[in-house]
């Protein structure tokens, strides 16, 4: 049985008026890949905002290794370099190179000094390669290449979870294969991941877990094969075939 890392229960989460998470529970265990699935609006970013502690949770649970994040017990910049977060928009510091981008939290909340954060940010730029370019500056790399340095950023910090909000919705079609096998290789290399995300084809290849959500809840969740060859729900159904033929 694999170590439980992460549990959430009954979460919820409002806007004012708006109920966008309606009790939601899920745990992740070491080596999980689970992805997330379900239209637009359907609460899929906002759960990994709860989860990364970006948004406040209205109600419920946010346990790391059985610890409730929200009761404060735990610095949040110290949770979030357990786990770390991967953004669809990449979030780097413009006026950094991509070295610069991948020191910065090793130096500022791991306390590391600048030759072991250097040397440490290489490796994880190379292993996602992007080394040739340490030195360039956001604006001078695509976007497959800037979210490449956002996930090799993300990885310096050694996280034990690593959550994707939609990595490639912001990129060029040509652009998406390239961060999917970054990705398909940390999988392989048992990173612990949830991901959000409308390629259906690498959730199906990859993930260990598949959630579906609708209407701020979870519809349906199992093993790939479950999900995307025999779904339990109608709403399930509907949603794929729109993304599966035949």
């Amino acid at each position: 049985m694999s170590e439980r890392i992460l549990e959430v229960r009954h979460l919820i989460k409002n806007f004012g008026k708006n109920e966008v998470l309606k009790d939601i529970d899920f745990s992740v265990s070491k080596g999980d890949v689970i992805c997330v699935i379900g239209a637009s609006g359907s609460g899929k970013s906002t759960l990994l905002r709860c989860i990364n502690m970006l948004e406040l949770p209205s109600g419920g649970e946010i346990l790391f290794h059985d610890a409730d994040i929200a009761s404060g017990k735990m610095p949040v910049p110290m949770y979030r370099a357990r786990v770390g977060m991967v953004f669809q928009s990449f979030n780097l510091f413009a006026n950094m190179t991509a070295l610069k981008n991948c020191m910065v939290g090793l130096r500022r909340v791991l306390k590391k000094d600048k030759l072991t954060a250097r040397r440490e940010a290489i490796e994880y730029l190379d292993k996602v390669g992007m080394s040739p370019y340490i030195n360039a500056r956001p604006r001078q790399l695509s976007g497959g290449q800037q979210q490449r340095v956002a996930i090799a950023r993300a990885l310096a910090m050694e996280p034990e979870i690593l959550l994707f909000d939609e990595p490639t919705s912001a990129l060029d079609p040509q652009m998406v294969g390239e961060v999917l096998a970054v990705m398909r290789k940390l999988a392989a290399e048992g990173l612990t991941m949830i991901i959000v995300t409308h390629e259906m084809a690498f959730a199906r290849d990859v993930s260990s877990h598949v959630v579906y959500m609708q209407d701020g809840v979870i519809w349906e969740e199992g093993p790939p094969e479950q999900i995307f060859q025999h779904p339990q729900r109608q709403e399930t159904r509907e949603f794929l075939s729109r993304f599966i033929k035949g």
